[in-house]
């Protein structure tokens, strides 16, 4: 399986997937087409953590007060499937590997996978 996460109105987004051999992925645009409770545990457990993909970056995180709260990975789960701006894009799963985020190292190794 070779899915891609992202959001078509992020600019780090565009140029990450640009630079990404997409042929044969499915690409789901988590603003038009939210993810499903399914898609997010699956996430989680290729993760080990729902923590490795939530974002404290997101402008809801710090607008909620969420950075005071002890948040339990039951929150973080229920937080991703109810919002998309929690989800660390872009997000590859790619035949039981996960790739999480736009470090310069997560993007190439996410380019070799799909080479």
């Amino acid at each position: 399986m070779k899915h891609i996460f992202y959001l078509s109105t992020c600019d780090t987004c565009k140029r990450i997937l640009a630079q990404w051999n997409t042929e044969g992925c499915t690409l789901q645009d988590i603003k038009t087409e939210p993810m499903t409770a399914a898609q997010v545990d699956q996430m989680i457990a290729l993760a080990g953590s729902a923590e490795a993909l939530f974002s404290k970056r997101a402008r809801k995180y710090k607008e909620l007060g969420l950075k005071d709260k002890n948040l339990s990975e039951a929150d973080i789960r229920n937080l991703m499937v109810e919002e998309y701006t929690f989800l660390k894009r872009p997000v590859l799963v790619l035949d039981g590997q996960i790739f999480i985020g736009n470090s310069k190292k997560v993007v190439d190794e996410a380019a070799a996978a799909l080479a």
